[in-house]
């Protein structure tokens, strides 16, 4: 499989531990392409349909229903734990997530 940053992919990250967002969901690949193409491993943010307007989340739309990318939970993993591709974020969400990234992790 070709992973792609910005790319929103199905992963199955069973088991998990303590807050960390389980089972198997949609999530974006965050980490470039570079890094994607060479690396066994990606970098990842989950996507939940459940949330509020916290200021580390980007609401985006994912099959005709409101969800939210959840920048405050990224996590690199094997690409194993990817079972397939569904979609990709458009411009104005991309936009928002890298904005949000760099305001949490950067500033």
């Amino acid at each position: 499989m070709d992973y792609k940053q910005y790319d929103i992919v199905i992963v199955n990250l069973e088991p998990t531990i303590g807050s960390e967002i389980k089972k198997t969901r949609p999530y974006v690949i965050v980490s470039p392409d570079e890094m994607n193409k060479y690396l066994r491993t990606i970098t990842i943010t989950p996507i939940t349909s459940q949330s509020k307007a916290y200021p580390t989340r980007v609401q985006i739309q994912l099959e005709e229903k409101t969800n939210w990318v959840v920048i405050d939970q990224i996590r690199t993993i094997d690409k194993s734990r990817v079972l397939k591709s569904i979609s990709k974020l458009n411009y104005d969400e991309i936009t928002q997530v890298k904005n949000i990234i760099r305001e949490t992790f950067v500033d």
